[in-house]
């Protein structure tokens, strides 16, 4: 027979039960490795100097600091500028988004609905058609939307996919705690704020940041509907750091320090560092309910 051990919870586990963790965990670790080096890479390798970044194929901690590649993406365009237009827009884009989506979910989960599969059949149709970008961008000229922060938040303002998780995770919710409001005298709209969007904090959470991803990414669209320079986000300002980047050359090596003007991959690498860390940030304060929020709100359907 087995050998019989105990985990940490008391719970009897076999010996091969034990291999099957250490194999689990091993390959998680090796999955992560990979998944985490080659960011720490592009991110040492934006200090990095050319030398460094020919002759070593591979590393995680350059030899010689330099910060000329930053240097060149501050000097070359206002990136603060472009930050704070892509915080505008992602603020205002996911605040939208979470308003349109919760309030358009919360009615389709309920099954006494009239209509209801109708409107969630309308719903996965959009998921596979669109109008077009040339139709789109007809019928954002006509509402004077053109070059507006707005051409680009009510375009994608409601995600089908991240409406539905909300839905499912609406129909999961104890249909008694809303009838108990009900008996309590509240109405549909206050029993939606007040009971509905408090207890669903995790799902809230997590599609949040999932619209807040997609529009702090936003490049194509960006493109496309603004053309106020002063408006243009991180990301279109980056892409243009990006194309001149082949063009530096030493006429203006009063702002490098002693290696030199960067090399074009080190702008490109710290371009990627620039657009990818704030984002970044964010994800830790929504981590803990990510999980739970969207494998919660996509069980049923």
């Amino acid at each position: 027979m087995s050998k019989i051990r105990r985990d940490r919870h008391g719970i009897k586990m076999s010996v091969g039960y034990r291999v099957a963790d250490v194999i689990i965990y091993t390959l998680l670790g090796i999955i992560g490795l990979i998944t985490v080096l080659p960011f720490l890479y592009i991110v040492a390798g934006s200090f990095a100097t050319d030398k460094e970044l020919t002759e070593r194929a591979f590393f995680i901690i350059p030899s010689v600091w330099s910060l000329n590649a930053y240097t060149y993406a501050v000097r070359t365009a206002n990136i603060l500028a472009g930050l704070w237009n892509s915080i505008k827009l992602t603020v205002l884009g996911t605040v939208v988004s979470m308003a349109l989506s919760t309030s358009f979910a919360y009615p389709l989960s309920k099954a006494y609905l009239k209509g209801r599969n109708f409107i969630l059949n309308l719903v996965i149709v959009t998921m596979v058609f669109s109008g077009g970008m040339i139709p789109t961008f007809m019928v954002i000229k006509a509402y004077g939307l053109y070059d507006s922060y707005w051409a680009l938040v009510l375009i994608g303002a409601i995600s089908p996919f991240n409406m539905i998780i909300i839905k499912n995770f609406f129909q999961e919710m104890p249909v008694e705690l809303e009838e108990a409001a009900y008996i309590d005298g509240a109405s549909e709209i206050k029993t939606f704020w007040k009971i509905v969007l408090p207890l669903s904090k995790p799902v809230i959470a997590s599609i949040s940041l999932f619209y807040a991803v997609g529009y702090w990414n936003d490049y194509f669209n960006a493109m496309i509907y603004l053309s106020d320079t002063k408006k243009f986000t991180v990301q279109i300002m980056l892409r243009n750091i990006v194309l001149q980047a082949s063009q530096i050359n030493e006429a203006s090596l009063d702002f490098y320090d002693a290696n030199g003007a960067p090399p074009d991959k080190a702008v490109k690498m710290a371009t990627t560092v620039i657009a990818t860390v704030p984002i970044l940030i964010v994800y830790p304060f929504v981590q803990k309910f990510f999980t739970k929020g969207v494998m919660v709100g996509a069980v049923k359907g």
